[in-house]
């Protein structure tokens, strides 16, 4: 379980086809790569990954298919940023929102803009998650916790603090890149709840 604050961006060093799963090699700051062990998680983009692998700095990960099929990580290479956060740990502050580290969907940036001190991030949002989209409710854009300033139709907008740019990977953002979206947790299960026994993934033919 995550919170959406995001500790450090990491630089991603390959992301390779390998015989078992694709292997992803990341260079974190010392301070999440030393608290790390084999085993252990830590959210890439807001998606939840297994350590496999580590050499000083450089972290390694094993990505199913499953998951270049969901994230935007088949866009990554050499030199892109990753948004970094160790799982929340008991008895500790909750800054952000509870985020599970699961991506819903990659979805497309529509606009990315300065406006006065401030910047607009507007992103798609696929018709079968439009309902989870809520005027002031949470969002998570590549595992930053972000709150909804906008529910269009097909796409939702947030505004940014230029420190969210200065520690993230948004930095990197413009229109046309695809990021990783979830959305709140606790929407889908009150959803599932007030449905019964309907459990279908959006992905799952009906």
């Amino acid at each position: 379980m995550f919170t959406g604050i995001v500790e450090a961006t990491g630089k991603v060093i390959s992301l390779e086809n390998k015989d078992k799963a694709w292997l992803m090699k990341v260079e974190a700051p010392k301070f999440i790569a030393e608290d790390l062990n084999i085993g252990d998680s830590l959210a890439n983009n807001g998606c939840c990954l297994t350590v496999v692998q580590k050499e000083a700095e450089t972290i390694s990960f094993e990505l199913l298919e499953e998951t270049l099929r969901l994230t935007s990580f088949e866009g990554l290479k050499s030199g892109s940023l990753v948004n970094l956060e160790r799982p929340l740990q008991s008895g500790a502050r909750l800054g952000g929102h509870f985020v599970s580290g699961h991506i819903d969907v990659r979805a497309k940036i529509l606009d990315f803009e300065k406006r006065g001190k401030n910047f607009y991030l507007r992103v798609e949002v696929p018709q079968e998650f439009s309902k989870y989209a809520v005027y002031k409710g949470s969002i998570a854009i590549d595992g930053i916790s972000l709150t909804i300033a906008e529910v269009h139709p097909d796409s939702l907008a947030v505004w940014l603090i230029p420190h969210t740019l200065e520690v993230t990977n948004l930095s990197q953002a413009h229109a046309g890149k695809f990021v990783n979206l979830e959305f709140d947790l606790l929407a889908k299960y009150v959803e599932k709840i007030a449905l019964g026994n309907r459990d279908k993934s959006p992905y799952q033919p009906q």
